[in-house]
């Protein structure tokens, strides 16, 4: 049976308030990156998952953040000629992208996204080792910098919980080996009431970012969940979580979706408002980035919107209820160190993405299988088949790549998601 799945054209609108924001902030910390050596502000290499931005920001130390060059390096169109010159230095084409990424923008004068040059860091700060290339990648970085490097051990989640002993061994580690780091870093000794106040501000961000998520459960959703969402966890996953600026970011943006949902409008995409929301989707996986706008319009087109995403949880699961607690300042940080995504088990994993498939009332579960992430593609097809025998909905799978445009097949991808959408629709058809 052939089912028609074309969406109506998309009606013509200006780019969301809270886009705008988002780039003007990531901008202007590139800025204030490439004036450090002016400023006389010191820095950290850090990552997103586990990062510890309100331990840092209380010592006045700014984050960068590998993974976020990489994937806005992509996003600009950069990174072909990063990862073809990580690969002539000997760097294996299966070696995750983003590394390679990061690798090529050091080789070529570590000019950051913006066009502007990055500070050296002053400490190498590994503050999740889930990943096992993170580890690789510092090791990597270490060989380039002359600086002290701090890296925390943190326990994988294997039976999909935190045990007291797993939370006083990080504890432990965050104040015995890295606050005396910060410390030697920043010439100054460690605040608790500072990091207190952080930690507040970040726990009130949180608050409304989640609201803005679970504003994906009404019909129809204001958001995109994954595209859209994107740009919604960038401040608080990057360089921006326990400051002021944050607090008033996810403020906004709590109104400004509000009142989408006011007026029952559906999500912003690359060309306009959607006009008419066909299929919910949970996606599990990150989107790719080098055709990050065409990616979108494959599904805005079809009237598909992302109700949920697990990418948009790899820097905390704060829809499951964690916020940072200021009363328990490093406690809180080493649950956070554990509570990402890709910290947990499998089996932990598939519940998720259940309860998402049910409380968002999704249509479907859709996979992008990401070529050089072990983190998220391993297991992927298991938890797969095990959702869709909880749920009894459909599953499609993709695949792509975070930064490396030769593994972005706009021809394969649109044509596995046109069917999985009429898989959909043709099970509509049968229930009728």
């Amino acid at each position: 049976m052939s089912v028609s799945t074309k969406n109506p054209p998309l009606a013509a609108t200006a780019k969301d308030d809270s886009q705008v924001r988002q780039k003007q902030m990531i901008a202007a910390h590139y800025a204030r990156l490439a004036r450090a050596s002016e400023s006389g502000e010191k820095n950290v290499y850090t990552f997103v998952p586990g990062n510890l931005t309100e331990l840092l920001r209380s010592f006045d130390l700014l984050p960068v953040l590998p993974e976020i060059n990489a994937l806005q390096s992509g996003m600009r169109g950069k990174s072909a000629e990063y990862i073809a010159l990580a690969e002539k230095l000997g760097h294996s084409e299966d070696v995750c992208t983003y590394v390679k990424c990061d690798i090529g923008m050091l080789k070529s004068g570590n000019v950051g996204p913006t066009g502007e040059r990055l500070p050296s860091p002053d400490l190498l700060l590994l503050s999740y080792t889930g990943c096992f290339t993170f580890m690789k990648w510092f090791e990597l970085l270490k060989q380039e910098y002359q600086c002290p490097v701090v890296m925390l051990h943190v326990p994988y989640q294997a039976e999909g919980r935190i045990t007291d002993s797993m939370r006083a061994y990080v504890t432990a580690q965050i104040r015995q080996k890295l606050i005396p780091a910060l410390e030697q870093v920043a010439g100054r000794k460690y605040d608790e009431d500072r990091l207190k106040e952080c930690l507040a501000r970040s726990a009130q961000a949180e608050e409304d970012l989640v609201w803005v998520l679970q504003s994906a459960k009404n019909r129809p959703s204001p958001i995109d969940a994954w595209f859209g969402a994107v740009y919604y966890v960038g401040p608080i996953f990057s360089a921006f979580r326990g400051t002021p600026e944050a607090v008033e970011y996810y403020r906004a943006l709590r109104v400004e979706i509000q009142e989408r949902l006011t007026k029952k409008l559906g999500p912003v995409t690359p060309d306009g408002m959607m006009t008419e929301e066909k299929y919910r989707l949970v996606i599990e996986g990150p989107p790719n980035w080098t055709s990050f706008r065409e990616f979108w319009r494959m599904f805005a087109e079809e009237g598909a919107v992302a109700v949920a995403s697990t990418y948009t949880k790899v820097g905390g699961m704060y829809d499951f209820g964690f916020r940072h607690d200021p009363e328990r300042p490093l406690e809180t940080m080493a649950e956070y160190c554990m509570g990402c995504y890709t910290n947990l088990d499998l089996s932990t994993r598939v519940g998720i993405l259940t309860r998402y498939m049910q409380e968002y009332e999704a249509d479907g579960l859709l996979v992008n299988s990401v070529k050089s992430c072990n983190s998220f593609s391993a297991g992927q097809l298991a938890m797969l088949r095990e959702v869709e025998s909880r749920t009894g909905r459909p599953v499609g799978f993709i695949e792509s790549d975070l930064v490396d445009p030769r593994y972005f097949s706009a021809s394969n991808i649109k044509n596995r998601l046109e069917s999985f959408l009429q898989m959909i629709a043709q099970k509509r058809g049968g229930a009728a």
